[in-house]
C-alpha cells in the first residue's frame, strides 16, 4: 500500500520542485540576439527590458557607434549600436531590430541596439568551443546542434570598458 501524505505536504513538495526547476532553467537560459551578423548570448540578469526601436535623438560630437539618446518613460537612455562598436557595419533599422535596456546594476540608463531577437537559448543544448578574442567583454564561445557559432556578451565587462564609456569624440 502506498504511503499516504497530506494535501499540505503534497503541495509543499510541488512548490519546492517548481522552485528548483525554475532556478535551474534561469541559470541555463540565455537571451539569443543577432548583432553585426553574428549570434550572441546575453545573461537574462543583464537585461532590464527589450523593446522595439524608439525615436533616437542624435548627439553632436559623439562616436560613430553612439546613436544618441531615447526618451523611455521620461528617462533619457543612451543608445549604442553594438554592431558599429564591434567594428561591423552600423545597424540598419528594421521591424525586427530591438533596443535592449541594460540592467541598472551595470550602468544606469543605457541601452544597446541589436538586429533581431533569437529567443531563449539553453547552454545545455550547446557545446563550449575554444576561441580567442582581444576583447574582455567577449565571454565563452559555443556551438549549437546545427553548428551555429555563438558568442557570450559579458555586459559587466562591457559596461566597464573605457572605449564603451567614452561616447564623445576626443
Amino acid at each position: 500500500m502506498a504511503k499516504r501524505i497530506s494535501l499540505r505536504e503534497y503541495q509543499e513538495g510541488v512548490v519546492a520542485r517548481l522552485k528548483t526547476a525554475a532556478a535551474t532553467a534561469q541559470v541555463d537560459a540565455r537571451l539569443g540576439v543577432r548583432i553585426g551578423g553574428h549570434n550572441w548570448l546575453l545573461d537574462l540578469g543583464d537585461v532590464a527590458e527589450v523593446m522595439p526601436l524608439p525615436t533616437v535623438s542624435e548627439v553632436p560630437l559623439a562616436q560613430h557607434w553612439f546613436r544618441g539618446v531615447a526618451n523611455i518613460r521620461g528617462n533619457l537612455v543612451s543608445v549604442t549600436d553594438l554592431a558599429a562598436f564591434f567594428g561591423e557595419a552600423p545597424l540598419v533599422p528594421s521591424a525586427a531590430a530591438r533596443l535592449i535596456l541594460l540592467h541598472a546594476k551595470h550602468i544606469l540608463h543605457a541601452s544597446v541596439l541589436v538586429e533581431r531577437m533569437l529567443g531563449l537559448k539553453h547552454l545545455a543544448d550547446m557545446t563550449v568551443v575554444p576561441a580567442s578574442t582581444n576583447h574582455p567583454w567577449v565571454g565563452e564561445h559555443y556551438a549549437d546542434a546545427a553548428g551555429g557559432a555563438w558568442h557570450t556578451l559579458d555586459v559587466s565587462r562591457l559596461s566597464q570598458d573605457a572605449a564603451f564609456l567614452q561616447a564623445g569624440l576626443h
